[in-house]
């Protein structure tokens, strides 16, 4: 695995960066930090909670994590957002994660579900909550993606909800139905991201290098990239992993 060198990205200075040569090596490196983030958990509290992103891009950390030695059954594990579709569709988030994280010994951790079957997110946003409420708090860390429009999460730019998810009085998970992604989608606001003892945002490519740095300036409106929030919070320690290639 290649060593992490400090990245020359314009980000504030509050923020922790490393780069990598390509996907691979960060991917590890990502799964060696978020385990050990989990470990001081287990040691500190007895257990430990994990959220994670869903797509393709972190699907190499997924399955690096998948073969880190943790007590797994005394982890829980959920998600950052969700689209509002079946456990078993392609879609599906929850089917990512089991199919690539909760594999051999992780299989064993404690997995819960954004995604309850109702007819619609707004009608899940009750039994949702309540489920999270398992999860330790704050939580032991927050894997984050981003977009190349800048959003996070399901924290899509435009719209009038954009304002309320990105609130410090916002619940802790709220409906989104952004115009540019094909379902409608349940999704943790920022406030609830930010209950967390590690952040962590990987990314890979020059165009999405490009669109952090933009996000970065201080006069960039987060409705147009929602991710300069995350970038400007300092409720909880953020830590970027960039590779320029996959």
């Amino acid at each position: 695995m290649m060593m992490a060198t400090t990245l020359d990205l314009h980000l504030p200075s509050h923020v922790e960066q490393s780069v990598f040569d390509d996907g691979r090596s960060m991917a590890s490196a990502v799964a060696d930090s978020v385990a050990a983030m989990l470990r001081l958990g287990l040691w500190q509290r007895g257990d430990a909670s994990l959220l994670v992103s869903g797509g393709r891009s972190p699907v190499p950390f997924l399955r690096a994590l998948s073969q880190r030695r943790l007590d797994w059954s005394r982890v829980s594990v959920s998600l950052v957002d969700e689209r509002w579709v079946p456990a078993d569709h392609a879609d599906s988030n929850t089917r990512l994660v089991r199919e690539n994280l909760l594999q051999g010994a992780a299989a064993g951790a404690n997995f819960v579900p954004l995604y309850g079957g109702e007819p619609g997110p707004e009608e899940g946003l009750a039994a949702c909550e309540l489920r999270l409420r398992s999860l330790r708090r704050p939580f032991d860390a927050v894997v984050l993606g981003m977009g190349e429009d800048g959003h996070f999460a399901s924290l899509f730019p435009g719209g009038d909800e954009l304002a309320t998810l990105l609130a410090p009085g916002a619940p802790t998970v709220a409906a989104t139905h952004p115009a540019s992604a094909a379902h409608a989608r349940i999704t943790l606001t920022l406030a609830a991201l930010q209950n967390a003892r590690n952040l962590v945002l990987q990314i890979t490519g020059e165009r999405k290098r490009a669109v952090l740095e933009r996000a970065a300036l201080h006069n960039t409106d987060e409705r147009a990239l929602p991710i300069a929030a995350l970038l400007r919070q300092t409720a909880a320690p953020l830590r970027v992993f960039f590779s320029p290639t996959e």
